[in-house]
């Protein structure tokens, strides 16, 4: 089984910030792109940031030059580091990753419960 537990949301003022970590764990073989997804009230889930395993990063238009994504593979876990934040940054942040278990037998997609970002004064 494999679990990814996020943490590091909470109440910010505009402006602020916060850095979101995942770590994933489990009957791990290795795990190929990580990633963060947000869902705001009434409106689908979204990409915020992705990152490869070689690193490549590619982020959703509204976080580009303000969120930086980043992983520890020795860890296993990934990093949103997020600067001044904005109210419609308010949602709940997921984590996804693209694993494969079972000494690599077996591969899919695994998501978080997710992690509360508000953001108002």
């Amino acid at each position: 089984q494999v679990q990814l537990v996020e943490s590091g949301g909470g109440l910010v003022q505009p402006g602020g910030s916060l850095r979101l970590s995942c770590a994933a764990s489990g009957s791990i073989f290795r795990i190929y792109a990580m990633g963060w997804y947000r869902q705001a009230p009434g409106k689908q889930r979204e990409l915020v940031a992705t990152i490869t395993r070689l690193g490549s990063t590619n982020y959703a238009g509204s976080v580009k030059g303000r969120f930086t994504i980043s992983r520890d593979i020795a860890k296993n876990t990934v990093y949103l580091q997020m600067n001044s934040l904005k109210p419609e940054d308010t949602a709940v942040y997921h984590c996804n990753a693209d694993i494969s278990t079972t000494g690599g037998a077996v591969r899919g997609d695994y998501w978080g419960q997710g992690t509360q970002v508000t953001v108002s004064s």
